[in-house]
């Protein structure tokens, strides 16, 4: 896929590129190959890029196996009855959904609470608040309510239930929700993978990195935010892109570029900061179709997330910063019954992780180098840094300084956002197989790690070094072969050998 050197250095004049090569005897029968001519032609151009497709239609396809075998597989080994949700988290919006959409489980007048859900066997559930004398998922409502408008057809028009059919529908739903957003996630991750690299092997290397080497395919298997975030992320960059790089001024793009920023920041708050960075980005680059297009784009989705809590609990402020404290009422400290039995709230005395980590020095180490250390369990991503630093010192096109700071600036915000809450939510995102926070980042760290992955291109060791290192994020991504909501493995090893509690 690439040109080879000439060895011989026959017909090879002295030159500053190459330095004391001696002419070598020139046949008067061959004449001069044009210097026009000894660049890459287009059609040798064409061919590597149809090669390149063919690795990257290939690595998706095999990520997109392994993912739907996961989701056809998924099923909560423990637990009577047993159900195809994993955790106390999935089943929290599954909760929400079936409220909303199953007259038999709706409460009259407050479509939200999921009194009546917790009742069935199998589907409690400690990710729930309590006011005005009802019970309600944690989980902000924008996203369960759009899996009620999925589900709502299945239940009115096929006549099944999730309570009489979860596994069937469950999987369709994760499909719908997961899959096909992850295929989207990895062809837009490609194109600007052929926009900005520069070599066939870095190209290749960074569509292998998101295929396989991130903890976005591991949490295929259940319902989360995490998955929707980074994929609208990553829509929200493409688009982007297209207004910064490209001079593109359609105002469909300036649409997706709003709409998907703007979830992604409903699915994950922190990522309001990319919402803000790309706000500013279109203002500067083209402000009246950002005014026509973007604004309004942000402007729905705000009224969705806003509009859709407000229903749910009659406030502007998430479930989950109802925690007690400066005035605001705890509606994680109650008590509820559920079938004749009074069950006090899990929160009142959260066990192992949930507790918090005293230490904010440890949590800090164990949340970047430690057992849930962004750089210990995915160390691919230290490529990503090493790419932002010759984005920021010597960028092809100063442009890309600017996109460096931006993904440096944005992911410096949300580590230290995290790494300053109180102990309480020092809980390393509870039990789960990384820390899952952080997620939604992949796109702007695969499209930093490029320039890096193009630079140790040239040498087989550091070709080697990276394999290395995709070789532990991959381990990493794979070790929950069938729960995300495990402990990592390096947590598991350090408990083992004595190194933690």
């Amino acid at each position: 896929m690439s040109d080879r050197n000439n060895a011989s250095g026959e017909g090879v004049s002295p030159s500053p590129r190459n330095p004391g090569v001696t002419p070598g005897p020139r046949n008067p029968n061959v004449k001069p190959v044009p210097e026009k001519a000894k660049r890459e032609s287009p059609s040798v151009s064409d061919a590597a890029a149809r090669l390149r497709w063919s690795v990257y239609a290939l690595l998706i396809f095999l990520s997109a196996s392994v993912m739907l075998g996961r989701i056809l597989a998924v099923d909560s080994v423990a637990g009577h009855p047993r159900r195809p949700f994993l955790s106390a988290n999935d089943r929290s919006r599954w909760c929400t959904v079936r409220a909303l959409v199953e007259d038999d489980m709706r409460v009259p007048g407050v479509p939200y609470a999921i009194d009546r859900v917790i009742q069935q066997p199998g589907w409690d559930t400690i990710d729930m608040v309590k006011h005005d004398e009802h019970l309600y998922s944690s989980k902000p409502p924008l996203l369960p309510t759009l899996m009620a408008a999925v589900y709502w057809p299945v239940y009115r028009l096929g006549g099944v239930t999730l309570g009489d059919h979860p596994y069937e529908i469950d999987r369709a739903m994760l499909v719908l929700l997961n899959l096909v957003p992850l295929l989207i996630f990895f062809f837009l991750l490609a194109q600007l993978a052929e926009r900005f690299g520069t070599t066939d092997w870095g190209r290749i290397f960074v569509m292998a990195a998101a295929c396989f080497g991130t903890l976005l395919t591991t949490f295929a298997v259940v319902v989360n935010n995490h998955v929707p975030a980074a994929v609208c992320a990553a829509v929200a960059i493409y688009a982007t892109i297209r207004i910064w790089f490209d001079g593109e001024r359609r105002l469909r793009y300036f649409v997706i570029a709003g709409l998907f920023a703007a979830l992604a920041a409903t699915d994950e708050f922190p990522a309001a900061s990319l919402l803000a960075a790309i706000s500013l980005v279109v203002l500067v680059k083209a402000w009246r179709p950002a005014l026509l297009g973007f604004l309004p784009a942000v402007v729905v989705v705000a009224g969705g997330f806003f509009g859709t809590n407000w229903i749910a609990h009659h406030t502007l402020k998430p479930a989950y910063l109802h925690q007690g404290g400066s005035g605001v009422e705890n509606w994680y400290d109650y008590t509820y019954q559920r079938n004749g039995r009074t069950v006090e709230s899990y929160w009142r005395n959260p066990q192992g992780v949930d507790r918090g980590e005293p230490s904010p020095k440890i949590y800090a180490l164990n949340v970047l180098v430690g057992h849930h250390g962004v750089f210990s369990l995915t160390p691919v991503w230290l490529l990503s840094l090493v790419g932002l630093g010759l984005w920021l010192y010597r960028p092809a096109d100063p442009r890309l300084r600017w996109a460096a700071a931006a993904i440096l600036a944005i992911s410096a915000a949300v580590i230290a956002f995290y790494l300053m809450r109180p102990q309480l939510q020092r809980n390393y995102g509870g039990v789960a197989c990384g820390l899952r926070w952080l997620f939604w980042l992949a796109p702007l760290w695969l499209l930093a790690m490029l320039p890096a992955a193009d630079w140790l291109a040239a040498r087989r060791w550091t070709r080697g070094l990276c394999l290395v290192l995709l070789a532990v994020s991959a381990l990493s991504a794979s070790y929950p072969t069938w729960n995300p909501w495990t402990d990592p493995w390096l947590m598991v090893f350090s408990q083992y050998i004595g190194w933690g509690t």
